[in-house]
């Protein structure tokens, strides 16, 4: 049974809440009976050994393994107190309110500009566009970089200017909740920091739900933290515990570096 710590919802209604969610591809199963709530405005790092169902989770809580042939999820994640598996629920909603960065940068082959407005556009927004293109570049630190270069193709900026493009432009529906899957594991040092430090002033106004290998990283960036192995929960809760007094023996061998 996995172990939760207590985790300050501060009396409201969690973010997100999984209950018992598991997924399999075919036959295999690679998360398995997973629950644990994502409290508002605070940043939940998901951690452990390549293969162990971080990924597939994170892809649960905006419905994104249904583009998986293959792949079936048991189990409930709440929303609003809404499973969003129910059949009436829209998944293309469910995707603008809980947006996703993906591991490697992918920006759209259009300027720096049309990356920005292309969800709004496509989700019938009819307001002033140029005004939300440029608070979402500017609540993904970017503005300053590209302000006099909106034209110019996406390809043409850096990597990490190319992530914080895509932050820019999973923000720019204005989703409630923000996933992250290894934002920066492709990245240098300097952009890694970026992008931290980006994550850090996004939980003001968002819901941060990251995965990542990277466990300096995860100790830095987020409140709470939860440790899977072999497609299950092994632990969950506020990060100073998890890294400094675990409770799971395997928890403990991770973080220090003993597996994975």
């Amino acid at each position: 049974m996995a172990i939760v710590h207590d985790i300050d919802t501060g009396g409201s209604t969690p973010a997100l809440e999984a209950k018992r969610v598991s997924v399999s591809y075919g036959s295999k199963r690679a998360v398995s009976d997973v629950s644990l709530v994502v409290p508002r405005h605070r940043v939940v790092a998901l951690i452990g050994p390549s293969g162990c169902g971080k990924s597939t989770f994170l892809r649960c809580f905006n419905r994104m393994n249904d583009l998986i042939p293959s792949a079936t999820v048991e189990g409930e994640v709440l929303f609003h107190g809404q499973d969003l598996y129910r059949p009436e629920i829209d998944p293309v909603e469910v995707r603008r309110r809980i947006g996703m960065v993906f591991q490697k940068p992918n920006p759209f082959p259009k300027s720096i500009f049309d990356n920005v407005a292309f969800g709004p556009r496509i989700n019938g927004f009819d307001g002033d566009l140029p005004p939300r293109v440029e608070e979402s570049l500017r609540q993904a630190a970017l503005w300053d970089e590209v302000s006099d270069r909106l034209d110019d193709s996406a390809y043409e900026l850096s990597g990490g200017q190319q992530q914080r493009l895509c932050i820019a432009r999973a923000l720019a529906v204005r989703p409630e909740i923000v996933l992250m899957d290894e934002p920066a594991s492709s990245l240098d040092p300097i952009a890694t920091q970026k992008i931290e430090e980006l994550i850090f002033e996004l939980k003001e106004r968002y819901t941060i739900v990251i995965v990542t290998h990277n466990m300096q990283q995860a100790a830095r960036i987020s409140d709470y933290t939860a440790f899977l192995y072999m497609g299950e929960l092994i632990e969950y809760g506020p990060t100073e515990v998890i890294f400094t007094r675990p409770a799971e023996e395997r928890t403990e061998a991770y973080v220090t570096g003993r597996f994975g």
